[in-house]
């Protein structure tokens, strides 16, 4: 499966965005899905993930309560709305697919789309 991660941009603190990321080339409801981030300078970190059914989600402390993972398996997209930003958010958002329940391990992780850069600047 190929994924395609989309929706970053600048934004300033306490404004919302969504990222998506659109899957290809094989049904994403094989899969569950993750999403991680990397800022300048760290490693990469968990921020959510969610079963193959959407029944379950997961999310790092850091993000929880500001973050709702969601996904369509008809249209083949994971989205990530984000509230309440704050400058700590800022990095490149990967969406990752795996075979493994509510892994947040990258190591879990077979497929990875291209990043999404995600600012939030006042």
């Amino acid at each position: 499966v190929q994924l395609q991660a989309s929706g970053g941009g600048l934004v300033q603190p306490g404004g919302s965005l969504r990222l998506s990321c659109a899957a290809s080339g094989g049904p994403l409801s094989r899969y569950n899905m993750g999403w991680f981030r990397q800022a300048p300078g760290q490693e990469r970190e968990f921020v959510a993930a969610i079963r193959w059914s959407g029944g379950n989600t997961y999310y790092s402390d850091s993000v929880k309560g500001r973050f709702t993972l969601s996904r369509d398996n008809a249209k083949s997209t994971l989205y990530l709305q984000m509230n309440s930003l704050k400058a700590e958010d800022t990095a490149v958002y990967n969406c990752a697919a795996t075979v493994a329940p509510g892994a947040r391990l990258e190591a879990y992780y077979g497929f990875w789309g291209q990043g999404t850069l995600v600012t939030v600047s006042s």
